[in-house]
């Protein structure tokens, strides 16, 4: 027999968990997740920044930039384990933008978002501040140094997700919908387990489509809808790299060509450069950086860093497809970061919500936008408005300000962990370690250890509780221990996980 739902959405990525998590309180809803696990497509290859996007104000993306600021604060404060302060050095480079073009957009960034928390623009003498060392000698002399915030936007997702469903949500991974028929009163939808290929029917009043780049590939699946947005599919790569200096501060260069590149500090040992901006025309789950794309990225950060960075330097690259709203505009650089919605009545009948666009910074209110669009449709229990900006997501109780507080506290309930892995625990999951840390008294009580502070303890509760079943779920999108494992303890994490069952319904509330 069918399962019924007020609302089915159909997705992987933050998009469709944030609106998944707001649908709380509006009918029961299911979160299907397309074809592989949660966060597997873009939402998982960002350049891991909360920010308002301070290029886009040179194409007078004023709305989209405040929206983005404004969120930046709402999404710090309610997940403070994933999300966390970061300053930007930008160098001025004589020949491209002038100095008083970058003073302006930098004032405009300060005030038109409501900043709060966050430190203020600086100006920079980079000849003499600790930030000029890693910098060309004598090339630089102006900067500014301003504040954004970094995520790790995988696990962003699984806490949107894990919320959603500790509010009533059901959320199957693997979940690919197959076929969509339209009737007279709803949706019915064909799911396939990617897994085992069972097949299963769900029916829902309401269906939202926030399939990221295959958005056009679940309208083509039989909803009979000729969608009137059109998406662009932009490829962007980075490339990750030995740590390629000591300070906290991430760099944002301009490039002649007009682009920018972001050096990030990254999982204390290594620096993150990105990101490319190219037209992308394959299949969006096949996209890999290029050698030219990472040739790139090294010849742009070598015009600015004192020590070049080679291809041969590379630890680590991913690649992400962005399915940006198509507003025409000439190069893939332009192109809009913000998000549209076409709603159709197929043949007058069943709503279909489909989503084009948009940007992690943006998600939670881009799922408050959705459900507003979609009130009249849901006859549940009208949630209170605007509750997900003020309703920390799991882990995430506790004060933008106190993560070094829960991280000796941690550190005071079980002191057999060292500094490096507490820190990891309570930036990845918060208040929420504990509950999987429970009793234990040593480090031999969590079990196996495969590597990294790995341990059997830690494996249970993401299988138990945040969807995983392979190892790449594990060391590349729960978390990025991959940058430190070797094959064979990949492998070995593989082996074990395949031997267990989840010991109750990750859907259920944790």
């Amino acid at each position: 027999m069918a399962q019924v739902f007020d609302l089915a959405i159909i997705g992987g990525g933050i998009n469709g968990c944030g609106i998944a998590r707001d649908a709380a309180g509006r009918g029961n809803s299911v979160f299907l997740c397309e074809m592989n696990d949660l966060a597997s497509g873009t939402s998982s290859w960002s350049t891991k920044l909360i920010h308002g996007g301070l290029r886009y104000l040179e194409y007078f993306e004023f709305r989209l930039v405040r929206e983005s600021l404004i969120e930046r604060e709402r999404l710090w404060r309610i997940a403070p384990h994933v999300i966390s302060p970061l300053r930007f050095v930008l160098p001025h480079h004589d020949g491209l933008r002038p100095a008083w073009r970058l003073r302006l957009g930098l004032f405009l960034y300060d005030y038109i978002g409501g900043r709060k928390l966050l430190p203020p623009t600086r100006a920079l003498d980079l000849a003499t501040a600790e930030v000029g060392k890693p910098l060309i000698p004598g090339k630089f002399h102006r900067g500014f140094e301003y504040s954004d915030c970094f995520v790790d936007d995988a696990r962003l997702v699984l806490l949107t997700a894990r919320d959603a469903a500790d509010r009533g949500a059901e959320i199957r991974t693997r979940s690919r919908a197959v076929e969509i028929t339209q009737q007279r009163d709803g949706w019915r939808v064909t799911v396939e387990d990617a897994r085992t290929g069972r097949r299963d029917t769900i029916l829902a009043r309401v269906l939202v489509n926030a399939a990221g780049p295959w958005v056009d590939q679940v309208l083509a699946a039989g909803s009979k809808v000729q969608p009137k947005v059109k998406v662009r599919l932009v490829q962007g790569s980075h490339i990750v790299v030995r740590k390629l200096y000591d300070h906290d501060r991430a760099y944002i260069f301009q490039n002649a060509d007009g682009r920018i590149v972001f050096v990030i500090p990254y999982q204390d040992e290594f620096s993150l450069i990105g990101t490319t901006d190219r037209d992308y025309h394959g299949d969006p789950a096949k996209v890999e950086a290029s050698a030219e794309e990472i040739d790139y990225l090294c010849r742009a950060v070598s015009e600015y860093l004192a020590k070049p960075v080679q291809p041969s330097d590379v630890v680590w690259t991913f690649s992400g497809v962005r399915p940006l709203y198509d507003d025409g505009a000439s190069e893939a650089k332009a192109a809009t970061r913000d998000y549209v919605f076409e709603l159709d009545h197929p043949a007058g009948g069943a709503p279909l919500l489909s989503v084009f666009g948009g940007k992690i910074t943006t998600y939670r209110r881009l799922a408050e936008e959705a459900l507003e669009r979609l009130a009249p449709y849901l006859h549940g229990t009208k949630a209170a408005e605007g509750w997900t900006a003020t309703a920390p997501l799991p882990g995430g109780e506790f004060d933008v300000f106190a993560v070094d507080e829960q991280i000796a506290a941690l550190r005071r309930d079980y002191p057999f962990l060292a500094d490096g892995h507490a820190r990891r625990l309570i930036t990845a999951y918060g208040t929420r370690a504990r509950l999987w840390l429970g009793d234990a008294a040593t480090t031999a009580d969590l079990g196996r250890e495969f590597g990294a502070t790995l341990t059997e303890r830690e494996l249970r509760y993401l299988i138990d509780h945040e969807w995983a079943v392979t190892a790449e779920d594990v060391v590349w999108r729960r978390s990025k221990l991959g940058l430190r494992l070797s094959a064979t303890q990949i492998a070995a994490i593989d082996a074990w996980m395949a031997t267990q069952q989840p010991r109750r319904s990750a859907a259920a509330s944790s």
